[in-house]
């Protein structure tokens, strides 16, 4: 009894241990948050009167702040010391958290979900570069997994404990739960986390970079979350296309003539870190979609509760939760390029079992592709931040950490986007060949109708049969896409990403260009200088 409580007890020995875990529990806050939310929203509504863009807004306004501000985070982390950004990070997501559970309208509600993005966008790379910094290349595998692991495992919690605090108490509780957690997470880290920051450079913000980064990718994000509510060609998405390419196109001119850039591109130039960044935009494209409309199948469609497909989602979940630290092991021992091809491939296979789906399709159907993807996510998710932290020098961990989470918030947005215009435009015409007798507008009611899935009030029997025959239609195909993208990101992930991949050493810069098919032979051979 007594040795175990001195193996408890911080020490040199397993202060990293300890780091890890205040980290997964900034992690676990996180990742909550993004799935009570979407639980709580009919409560939300009813509490507040908010209208339905509130409601849209709600979710929003977090996505569009976590993801602009994640590379602005990550840097500012190396710059100015990580555990310092990451604290920061925690007490304004705890206070915005409270905040909006205090919140007397809508607006407000709003206004402090954008600043909790905010806090989350600092405490997201931080996590991740902090457990570079604090484990060897030989253990960051391990860590890793087990940092994924606890991802997933809030993802899963989130709808099923959402739904209960929700019922059982208020939707203000699943905002008021963050303050414990935070507290937690801020006791451990001041004890057991080291300050680290990027020593190579001086204390000097890229203020043009992050002007110019901000406005491109909030363009971007903006346009591709109202795509479908306000029609691809019109006026302010075009306009918003129009201040994205701008934007980024100005951000890489400012970036190439600064001394001290925010991203430094020959990040890039190591290919594994390329194809780890291009793999966290798939496997996000794919995931996020699948989620996000077969939610809308099963409670549309064959009418679960919001509990109940939730609950039916944790096969997934459950598998990434055990497999993940198995894999990030594993990426220590073999490397992770046969790792993630292999995850890539079992996405691949479970979206393609998914877009098999019927209208009258049971939850037996559903359940192999659950289990299957659960199985792919986990062999991608901790490889994948492996290689890419381990393909850049330590002191630039926050920005590298910012950037691979952009990747993966901006393809899961995409995914959804770019998903949700297939199923609207083949689903369009699919309702054209079942009514074609029946009036224009009525046509164009349905076809409005099949972004949510098909809710429908006061049409006939044969009306919502068509709507949702030509939603599962346009699924099936839009799943199949989902399926061929995950095909491509495994052949690309065999192509870009080294066998074995080593940390450079500290005082380097990013590493130069490494064959796909040969292990890092030497810091020399693989790193330039700042």
């Amino acid at each position: 009894m007594t040795e175990r409580i001195r193996a408890l007890q911080m020490n040199e020995d397993n202060r990293r241990w300890w780091a890890l875990g205040a980290m997964c529990f900034a992690l676990f806050m996180i990742m909550l948050d993004n799935t009570v939310v979407n639980v709580a929203l009919p409560s939300i509504q009813r509490g507040l009167h908010a209208s339905t863009a509130s409601l849209e807004w709600t979710v929003n306004a977090y996505t569009l702040s976590f993801a602009v501000l994640l590379v602005t985070g990550g840097r500012l982390g190396d710059l100015f010391g990580r555990r310092r950004v990451f604290l920061a990070g925690v007490v304004i997501f705890a206070c915005s958290s409270g905040a909006i559970g205090f919140s007397p309208s809508d607006t407000w509600l709003v206004a402090w979900r954008a600043v909790q993005g905010a806090g989350a966008a600092l405490m997201m790379p931080a996590t991740l570069s902090i457990i570079t910094n604090a484990f060897p290349a030989a253990e960051r595998g391990k860590a890793i997994g087990t940092w994924a692991g606890v991802s997933a495992m809030a993802l899963a919690i989130g709808p099923v404990f959402g739904g209960f605090l929700v019922q059982s108490v208020s939707w203000q509780s699943i905002f008021f739960l963050n303050l414990p957690v935070a507290a937690g997470a801020v006791l451990i880290t001041l004890f057991a986390v080291r300050e680290s920051r990027d020593e190579t450079v001086a204390r000097t913000v890229d203020v043009p970079g992050v002007l110019t980064l901000t406005i491109g990718l909030a363009a971007l994000v903006l346009a591709l979350v109202e795509g479908n509510a306000w029609h691809w060609t019109s006026a302010r998405e075009i306009a918003l296309y129009v201040i994205a390419v701008v934007g980024l196109t100005s951000f890489a001119v400012v970036e190439l003539r600064r001394r001290v850039p925010m991203v430094d591109f020959s990040f890039f130039r190591a290919r594994t870190f390329l194809g780890a960044n291009i793999v966290a935009f798939i496997v996000s494209f794919a995931m996020l979609a699948m989620f996000f409309f077969l939610a809308l199948y099963m409670q549309n469609i064959r009418h679960y509760s919001p509990l109940q497909a939730g609950v039916r989602f944790l096969p997934s979940t459950v598998m990434i939760v055990f497999i993940a630290p198995i894999a990030g092991r594993l990426a220590d021992r073999i490397g992770p390029r046969p790792l993630m091809t292999f995850g890539l491939l079992a996405v691949s296979g479970a979206l393609f079992w998914q877009s098999q789906l019927t209208v009258s399709s049971g939850y037996g159907t559903l359940l192999p592709g659950f289990v299957l993807m659960g199985i792919g996510m986990a062999f991608v998710m901790s490889p994948m931040s492996t290689a890419a932290m381990n393909s850049v020098d330590q002191a630039k961990a926050g920005v590298a950490s910012g950037i691979l989470s952009m990747s993966r918030m901006v393809g899961g947005t995409f995914g959804v986007a770019v998903l949700g215009a297939l199923v609207s435009t083949l689903g369009r015409s699919k309702i054209d060949q079942l009514l074609p007798g029946a009036p224009a507008a009525a046509r164009e009611r349905l076809a409005g109708s099949l972004g949510s899935g098909g809710v429908l009030h006061g049409v006939s029997a044969q009306a919502v049969d068509a709507s949702q025959r030509a939603f599962v239609y346009a699924l099936q195909y839009g799943l199949r896409l989902g399926a061929a993208v995950a095909l491509v990101g495994a052949l690309l992930a065999w192509t870009l990403v080294a066998r074995r991949t080593a940390a450079p050493a500290a005082g380097h810069g990013a590493a130069q260009p490494e064959t796909a098919h040969s292990p890092v032979r030497s810091h020399e051979a693989e790193t330039v200088q700042v």
